[in-house]
């Protein structure tokens, strides 16, 4: 299969009480990507056995960097506020491991979520239009498996990636970064939950909203965001006020219900591109 919208990094297992489930931004992407009608394609590292996979195999070509074990992430809550650990983490990301017929891929999400991917591969896209959602690029842990911020430094990463886009709550402990990313990068997004988000076109500031809904579960929304936007680029002649206006809504639309269940249907992204 032909990929138009390929997603690059680990999709994970997270670890809930009510079980492993899949999680990671292209978890979220990939569902999003498919309801918009564009043909999936990943290329991720996992057990080669991973059940967690499953679920995506009618509706994406998946390319696996066999590892030793699924990256696994376990949110334990405290009276202090929440710890992120990594309980295993798969192999990196390199250009060789792209397959080569996704070269040509039109729309390219590159997706980290343990800082896997190496900044290199944003090089091997000639024509396509690239987005990075940065999360995964900024967190690093020890020996005690504790997830904390990483200072993102990757310029040349920001030279050849279209649009990046990153929350507020991913930049908590260094608050600067949303101006030097933007001072570098063509299309900066910070999104602000329910108070919608920044948008920075080479270094200008503008603002966008977000409907008012009420929320089941926040997670996942900034990936529907990311994901809603670079997918709906095409379908609006590359207008980015029209793609913001739908990525906001769907992602929107995604704190109403849990978990992955909050990934758009192909109905959803019908109605709201009627509307545009």
């Amino acid at each position: 299969m032909t990929a138009d919208y390929v997603l690059i990094g680990h999709i994970t297992a997270d670890l809930t009480p009510q079980g492993r489930i899949a999680g990671g931004t292209v978890s979220y992407a990939a569902r999003t990507a498919a309801a918009f009608g564009w043909r999936v394609g990943i290329v991720t590292s996992c057990r080669p056995d991973e059940p967690l996979l499953d679920p995506f195999r009618s509706f994406a070509d998946i390319h696996i960097i066999p590892a030793d074990e699924t990256t696994t992430y376990e949110n334990i809550y405290t009276d202090h506020g929440r710890l992120q650990y990594v309980r295993g983490r798969a192999g990196e990301i390199l250009a060789e491991n792209i397959p080569d017929k996704l070269r040509s891929a039109p729309l390219v999400h590159l997706a980290p979520i343990a800082d896997e991917i190496r900044s290199g591969v944003a090089a091997y896209f000639g024509e396509s239009t690239i987005l990075a959602t940065l999360q995964g690029w900024m967190r690093q842990w020890g020996p005690d498996q504790v997830v904390h911020f990483k200072p993102f430094d990757h310029e040349n990463l920001l030279k050849r990636v279209d649009v990046v886009v990153f929350s507020e709550e991913d930049i908590a402990a260094a608050p600067e970064t949303e101006a030097w990313v933007s001072a570098r990068a063509r299309h900066t997004f910070v999104t602000r939950a329910e108070k919608g988000g920044s948008y920075y076109h080479d270094g200008q500031h503008d603002s966008y909203t977000t409907p008012k809904v009420s929320v089941v579960e926040p997670t996942g929304a900034g990936d529907v965001f990311a994901a809603s936007l670079l997918a709906s680029l095409p379908l609006v002649a590359y207008d980015m006020s029209k793609a913001i206006r739908i990525a906001a809504r769907l992602a929107a639309n995604a704190v109403t219900r849990p978990g992955i269940q909050g990934t758009p249907s192909a109905d959803e992204v019908r109605a709201v591109l009627e509307t545009i």
